[in-house]
């Protein structure tokens, strides 16, 4: 089939490639033709494991980028919105970019013969799809949807660092149609997945999306709330969670405690459906816990440092790990951000080391001291903070012997060092 995917960064690079790795002829379209450019030499525009594979693959071939909306659509039979929905300030999502799209694309259906199906894979609160996206649509085109043009909703469930391997190998892919037409259009892209394909409205696949990751920082938070009540008591949390996640009713997955969830969906999702469920009347006492209880947990970091310690002014900490989690160069959300911000605060001079994330991280601290190697963040340090769970912080030990003071606190289980001052977050 021909598929045009409007927005290149995460969801839309990633579904771009995999979709031409299965056989569809796509056209991606962004409004960077800095991105157009790259994507075309077959230069990722952003690092997922993967992808760049994929696209030298495909640049050129089944898959080419462009800047013009007329003629992705005009050459394509389903289009798909992937861009962005940040949050605004009072945690709902911010729909401008989603607006501009799909208005662009119903200004290109006005005059466009033939049936065209346009699909909605950011990520949206329910109702989104049917009472925005399609009216929109409906004005730009001055044609009528479930005659004219079909639309879907059809959310994605990918982890950072692993969104090929996930859309390959799915769990599961829903669609969300507004009518039966529209669907089995979209249904017929993913025929050669061996994955069951839930059939819904567009609400309903939307609200799965956020149930999906709610749940998923629901258990992060409840692990981290077990590990601080462990901590107070002198057990292992994850011998406790080890147990826990043997019931077959709760799986050990999302069961580690540490220092939190971030990146650009968890926080995000939770805070939209709080918005959404507070626009319709309902408290989300639950969800608003989930939230609270992960933007205090980084802070428990700074308060064992000081435990250790005392006062951390003027003296030099080291952070390892920048990212939000191991694999990726992605900080947004990332549990060192406001780590880093309190030791700032608090007058520490701060040393950090990210295999990866250190130059996204210079947007956000451009005057704390980046390094290269972990060594280099360590030496003379009085202590170190670890925030990410890279595999290359389980080795660290000679550089620890850089350090003037070999205390480590260690927010993800991961430093096996021996000779250090050791202390975990939860245990």
């Amino acid at each position: 089939m021909k598929v045009s995917v409007i927005g290149s960064g995460y969801v839309g690079s990633v579904t771009a490639a995999c979709f031409a790795e299965v056989g569809h002829e796509v056209i991606c379209v962004d409004i960077d033709s800095k991105k157009t450019e790259q994507i075309n030499a077959g230069i990722p525009p952003i690092y997922e494991e993967g992808l760049e594979e994929l696209l030298r693959k495909y640049a050129g071939k089944r898959l080419i980028a462009t800047t013009d909306y007329e003629f992705a659509v005009n050459e394509t039979d389903i289009s798909f919105i992937c861009v962005g929905t940040p949050s605004a300030e009072d945690g709902t999502i911010d729909l401008s970019i989603v607006r501009a799209a799909a208005a662009s694309i119903g200004s290109v259906l006005a005059n466009k013969e033939g049936y065209h199906v346009v699909v909605v894979k950011s990520t949206v609160v329910p109702e989104t799809t049917e009472k925005f996206v399609l009216p929109i649509l409906e004005e730009a085109s001055g044609k009528k949807a479930g005659r004219d043009f079909g639309v879907a909703m059809n959310p994605e469930f990918l982890r950072e660092g692993k969104a090929v391997q996930d859309f390959m190998n799915p769990d599961k892919i829903v669609i969300g149609a507004i009518d039966r037409r529209s669907g089995d259009l979209v249904s017929e892209l993913y025929r050669t997945f061996e994955c069951e394909v839930t059939r819904t409205g567009p609400a309903t696949a939307e609200m799965i999306k956020y149930a999906n990751n709610s749940l998923l920082a629901t258990k992060i938070s409840f692990a981290n709330e077990i590990g601080n009540i462990c901590k107070k008591l002198g057990i292992d949390t994850y011998e406790v969670m080890e147990a826990v996640g043997k019931d077959f009713r709760i799986s050990p997955k999302f069961l580690n405690s540490g220092a939190g969830f971030g990146g650009s969906c968890f926080p995000k999702d939770v805070k939209a459906l709080i918005g959404k469920a507070k626009a319709i009347g309902y408290s989300p006492v639950l969800l608003e816990s989930v939230i609270a209880v992960n933007e205090r947990q980084p802070l428990f970091m700074t308060e064992i440092l000081q435990k250790k310690i005392g006062n951390p002014e003027g003296r030099k900490i080291a952070v390892l790990g920048l990212a939000f989690k191991n694999e990726t160069d992605d900080i947004r959300e990332s549990r060192s951000i406001p780590v880093i911000a309190e030791l700032l605060r608090l007058g520490a001079r701060v040393s950090v080391y990210d295999p990866m994330a250190a130059e996204n991280m210079k947007r956000v601290f451009p005057a704390i001291e980046y390094f290269d190697k972990a060594s280099d963040a360590l030496k003379d340090a009085e202590a170190c903070l670890v925030m990410t769970e890279w595999d290359e912080f389980r080795n660290l030990d000679s550089e620890f012997k850089g350090m003037k003071r070999k205390i480590v606190i260690d927010g993800r289980r991961v430093i096996k060092a021996k000779d250090v001052d050791y202390e975990g977050l939860c245990w």
